[in-house]
């Protein structure tokens, strides 16, 4: 009996059944539908905005932009002053994010570059998961109790000897910006390190062995090829952080001290934008719902940039640090 041989089709024709009814009924609204709830997150944040933003118009006519560049919050004297709260706010979140990225990175590149056995990196990865589970309310109890006794001997030790630096001019006595940081970084850590990873993970594999055959190292491969290529979505793992970190209310409302002033000094007390609506709203008077939602618009404001300004960057670099 001769073999039978397959009939190769021709150029034009095309071995994908049309869609029935059924089909294209589904994909219609599939398509409908998404395009709906699109609609739908646009026309939220817009509400979100116009309704803080009416609410805040009161305010910004009183403070005009003397708002953001005054130091005094004084509810008696109905003087009011976001500048200290700008300042803490941006640098604890960059001083997070510098200690959060430099482990996060280096934890996705420990758990995607085959250092540890695949049982272990299952183990690791889930562990650092699950960090992103624990309530905000509970870092900061952990914080109070448990971080700041252990930083007080190191923070006496740096202000004694070294407070000629204006990061240890003053003492730790409580609360303080170091503590809120370093428990801001680890609230932020899961985040970095989660989507770096994806980021690693998203290189073809020939990638990596194209470098060995050209006679690289290990580390060569690494720092040379493999972070140059995931630097797109490293990058944007960055944003994401850095996005959270500055919304981040109940634990620095807790451990940051709620010091109107603006230092350099990593154990002075602080405070930050999220901290102040938080502790002044459930007793604000209407006068000052206006100011506290102006504050909130400021936040806002600063989010959207840092988010909008990382989108255009990784855009401009490619998704992948093409």
């Amino acid at each position: 009996m001769a073999p039978r041989i397959p009939i190769m089709p021709d150029k034009g024709m095309t071995l994908t059944q049309p869609l029935s009814r059924r089909d294209l009924l589904i994909d219609r609204s599939f398509r409908s539908l998404t395009y709906s709830f699109t609609l739908a997150t646009i026309l939220l944040l817009a509400a979100i905005v116009f309704r803080i933003g009416f609410k805040a118009i009161p305010a910004l006519k009183t403070y005009g932009w003397g708002f953001l560049t005054s130091t005094t919050w004084d509810v008696n004297a109905n003087a009011f002053g976001i500048l200290p709260e700008i300042w803490g706010t941006l640098y604890s979140s960059i001083l997070a994010l510098i200690l959060s990225g430099f482990f996060g990175v280096t934890i996705a590149i420990f758990l995607t570059q085959d250092f540890l056995p695949h049982k272990v990196e299952l183990i690791l990865k889930n562990i650092i998961e699950l960090l992103a589970a624990i309530p905000s309310v509970v870092y900061g109890l952990w914080g109070i109790f448990v971080l700041i006794p252990l930083l007080h001997p190191v923070a006496d030790f740096l202000h004694k000897d070294f407070s000629w630096i204006p990061f240890f001019s003053t003492s730790l006595s409580g609360p303080g910006m170091f503590p809120a940081v370093l428990v801001l970084a680890i609230m932020i850590l899961p985040t970095v390190a989660a989507v770096s990873q994806d980021a690693f993970r998203a290189i073809p594999h020939k990638t990596k062995e194209a470098a060995f055959g050209m006679g690289t190292t290990r580390w060569e491969a690494i720092f040379r090829v493999m972070l140059p290529t995931a630097s797109g979505g490293i990058f944007g793992s960055l944003v994401l952080g850095f996005g959270r970190a500055l919304g981040e209310t109940m634990a620095l409302a807790m451990l940051i001290g709620n010091a109107n002033q603006v230092s350099l000094s990593l154990f002075s007390p602080a405070n930050t934008l999220a901290a102040l609506l938080a502790l002044n709203f459930p007793e604000a008077r209407p006068h000052e719902v206006s100011v506290l939602m102006y504050a909130a618009c400021i936040l806002m404001l600063i989010t959207l940039a840092v988010n909008l300004a990382g989108a255009a960057i990784i855009a401009r670099t490619g998704a992948g640090g093409k």
